[in-house]
């Protein structure tokens, strides 16, 4: 049992150290996506409306986005994706460049316009910001050492209680000394 203890804290404690970086890019990164529809410096305020059916066609979006000089879209070239919102009443039109411009599903006027720091956070947060292998090779092994690190810091915690238990079992509980 001693040893296994001993063991386990030495694991604990080099977990850490391993996981320490990739753990607090992903808790950093994962803070501001879990915020990110209250934060406008991560994704510009979405504009909601009531025309739920589209009344506008892809290319009609794609010109609307073209007018916005911020966005740098010159060709389809430049479109990383149009992600349409039916129930909400718009699309976004985002750029390469990052920047999402946000249209009028059924009008197709601009509801929005902004810098969109989501898709980074993203990607910092998977790891495949800093290289494809980034993602099995450094984030998975960081994720499977907390997991071990959960594991280990919840046997520590509960060690001394089983201790506790183990000797009210035998009956050599810590007398108490008359003094």
């Amino acid at each position: 049992m001693a040893n296994f203890s001993v063991l386990n804290r030495k694991l604990h404690r080099w977990g850490s150290i391993i996981t320490a970086i990739p753990f607090l890019i992903v808790l950093i990164s994962g803070l501001f996506l879990q915020v990110k529809k209250q934060m406008t410096w991560v994704q510009p305020p979405e504009r909601k409306t009531s025309n739920t059916v589209p009344g506008v066609d892809l290319h009609a979006m794609y010109q609307v986005a073209m007018a916005v000089p911020e966005a740098g879209i010159t060709g389809w070239q430049d479109v990383d994706r149009i992600d349409v919102r039916p129930r909400k009443g718009f699309a976004k039109v985002k750029s390469r460049s990052n920047w999402e411009v946000q249209v009028d599903i059924g009008t197709g006027e601009i509801l929005e316009s902004g810098y969109t720091r989501e898709s980074f956070l993203k990607h910092l947060h998977e790891g495949s910001y800093f290289a494809d292998f980034a993602v099995l090779w450094i984030f998975l092994p960081a994720a499977l050492f907390v997991t071990g690190l959960w594991l280990t810091g919840m046997y520590l915690w509960i060690l001394p209680y089983l201790t506790k238990a183990s000797r009210k079992r035998r009956g050599g509980g810590l007398e108490e000394s008359v003094g």
